[in-house]
């Protein structure tokens, strides 16, 4: 069977990862499963697609597996140029201590002016004939007041989904990767790992 390494250490979005592609008729590995070392190259692109490149090409290079990498984000439109590609350095610390802050500095924003959108660019790539594709997809919405639900992982307490106004966290994963961004991009790619020779 062919196999693709799912190139992320963060468990949500390997759940993911595995709750789209999972029905695929290839081996999906996780970097734990080939005892791959908790290293990660630096985000150093400008852009969703730069940064997943960046990392499809690092773990193939070094496996010599067809790879599939992604980056994503949460843009605001209150506050410009703040998260975007940097979302996950825009605080330290855990997840809550991120949406936390969000939370905080966004608390005199009001609620017409909360837009916001989730990024999510898929890079597949593949080491042995460096063939690459690449695939955007986006959700809208806009950043809550106060966090709600126990589903999901980063943002997803605090971002209410346009389409359906909840928060992401009061979504299954199966309603999640219908709408969500990481969702849209993997859809796309997953007509390429249906060919994937080909790449």
């Amino acid at each position: 069977m062919n196999k693709l390494l799912i190139a992320t250490f963060r468990k949500g979005k390997l759940d993911e990862f595995f709750g789209v592609l999972g029905d695929l008729k290839i081996k999906l590995l996780t970097l734990e499963d080939i005892n791959f070392p908790k290293i990660e190259p630096k985000e150093i692109g400008k852009t969703f697609i730069a940064n997943a490149v960046i990392k499809a090409k690092f773990y193939g290079q070094k496996t010599g597996l067809l790879t599939l990498a992604d980056d994503s984000g949460l843009q605001v439109k209150a506050l410009p140029n703040k998260l975007g590609v940097k979302t996950k350095r825009y605080a330290s610390g855990k997840d809550k201590d991120r949406w936390q802050k969000l939370l905080k500095e966004m608390i005199n924003v009001p609620d017409t002016k909360r837009q916001a959108q989730f990024v999510s660019a898929v890079a597949l790539f593949n080491p042995g004939t460096n063939g690459l594709k690449t695939a955007q997809g986006i959700c809208k919405g806009k950043i809550a007041r106060y966090a709600k639900g126990n589903h999901g992982f980063g943002y997803d307490p605090i971002f209410i989904v346009a389409k359906l106004n909840k928060h992401f966290a009061e979504l299954t994963l199966e309603e999640k990767n219908q709408i969500s961004h990481r969702g849209h991009s993997l859809k796309k790619i997953k007509k390429y790992l249906k060919e994937y020779t080909s790449v």
